[in-house]
């Protein structure tokens, strides 16, 4: 008989930088709802994959400077 977690796993992190701005909202004990935008194509499929994969509820939005060059929002996130 599995008991329910007494404690949420979850964490809402907002980031701010030079070159980006991050919201990050993750359940661990989510059912794999995934909505991810960062501009680089590559790096959203992969959180994508994550998030769906591990059964994550996972919200990534990144606002960066992916105009002069994607790592900083990489980095960043």
């Amino acid at each position: 008989m599995t008991q329910p977690n007494p404690t949420p796993r979850r964490a809402h992190i907002q980031r701010t930088t030079k070159e980006s701005d991050i919201v990050v909202d993750l359940d661990l004990d989510g059912t794999g709802q995934v909505s991810v935008q960062t501009g680089v194509p590559f790096f959203d499929h992969m959180l994508t994959s994550l998030g769906t994969h591990a059964s994550f509820d996972l919200r990534v939005q990144a606002n960066g400077d992916i105009e002069i060059e994607g790592h900083h929002t990489i980095e960043d996130t």
